[in-house]
């Protein structure tokens, strides 16, 4: 799959995630797999851009290309020179949200709010487009309700403006992440456009992923969710694509040894005492579906230092051993 002058590995994409797609978590997941990773939401808001909140959330260094930053905001001239200040940092591609659900974003009519006024949306990604030679792309839901699905008329509002590629959540926006993806929504909106179109939602295994790129035609499938505490999920649905075969379970010895890897990175990304507080639901994710998860899990999000994460991580694996997978 092609974005701008980028070709990239494959058609698999980590969804931009508010507080888990970092650089050490996409820095994992492009390892295994995933051939594009895109950051965190950044505020359009230039008085945000000084923040260390913001620098990490467009920070990219050790990260292969391309280097893509998804942009939050409502005004075009706003958005445009943010676009433009991130590229000048490094950007490759710049995304544009305009599908997050979240009520303190769409209460500021940003995210999936801006699909209610598509002359706004035109306006933003023509200022966008314009103000940057880096490929633009971006990310919406197929509607604010089931009464006003207007993803078809987005995407091609988004080609029109000159984006080169179209993330679509198949859920609107009145959903959150309640209900099953609406994948012929998504073929509506392939066979509208001759864009790459991303598929996202519902996307937890490998034969998953071969359905909905089956079902809709879409170039591509994000996955957001279904990766918290499974980075190694992108190498899954590689591997299957390309030969219909699964590759073997990770051991648990192999998920401590990954776990233990990407707090190691937090704690060295946002120091120990961010990184501790950031590191509690990493660690709870990948105990997910492992034996006693529960009891570890009330342990390891009240561990309040680096060495006391790690020594309660240890202990569990070593305790249960090779049984720590559920029965």
């Amino acid at each position: 799959m092609r974005i701008g002058p980028y070709r990239l590995r494959n058609n698999l994409v980590l969804a931009p995630m508010a507080g888990v797609t970092d650089r050490p978590f996409r820095q994992l997941c492009r390892r295994f797999g995933a051939g594009l990773a895109v950051s965190e939401m950044v505020s359009s808001n230039s008085l945000l851009w000084g923040s260390d909140k913001t620098r990490r959330r467009a920070d990219h260094r050790g990260e292969p290309t391309p280097r893509s930053v998804q942009l939050l905001g409502t005004d075009p001239a706003m958005m445009a020179e943010a676009a433009r200040v991130n590229v000048d940092n490094g950007a490759q591609i710049i995304d544009i949200n305009m599908g997050c659900p979240a009520k303190k974003v769409c209460n500021v009519q940003a995210g999936s709010a801006l699909l209610r006024d598509e002359p706004l949306v035109t306006r933003i990604l023509e200022a966008v487009v314009a103000a940057v030679a880096a490929p633009v792309t971006l990310k919406i839901r197929t509607g604010w309700d089931h009464g006003s699905r207007n993803a078809v008329d987005i995407a091609r509002r988004a080609e029109a403006a000159g984006v080169q590629a179209l993330a679509i959540h198949g859920r609107t926006r009145a959903d959150g992440y309640s209900g099953e993806a609406e994948y012929d929504t998504i073929r509506e909106v392939v066979s509208a456009v001759s864009i790459p179109v991303i598929a996202n939602g519902d996307i937890r295994t490998p034969e998953q992923a071969h359905h909905v790129l089956e079902t809709t035609g879409a170039a591509g499938i994000m996955i957001g969710r279904a990766a918290q505490g499974r980075p190694w999920i992108f190498a899954e649905i590689e591997h299957y694509l390309a030969t219909g075969e699964h590759l073997p379970a990770p051991t648990p010895g192999a998920i401590r040894d990954l776990l233990v890897e990407h707090l190691e990175a937090l704690y060295d990304f946002y120091g120990e005492a961010t990184g501790v507080r950031v590191a509690r639901k990493h660690a709870a994710w990948y105990s997910r579906g492992l034996r006693d998860s529960s009891a570890f899990r009330n342990l390891i999000v009240r561990a309040d230092s680096r060495t006391h994460q790690l020594s309660l991580i240890n202990d569990y694996f070593a305790r249960a051993g090779e049984t720590v997978l559920a029965a």
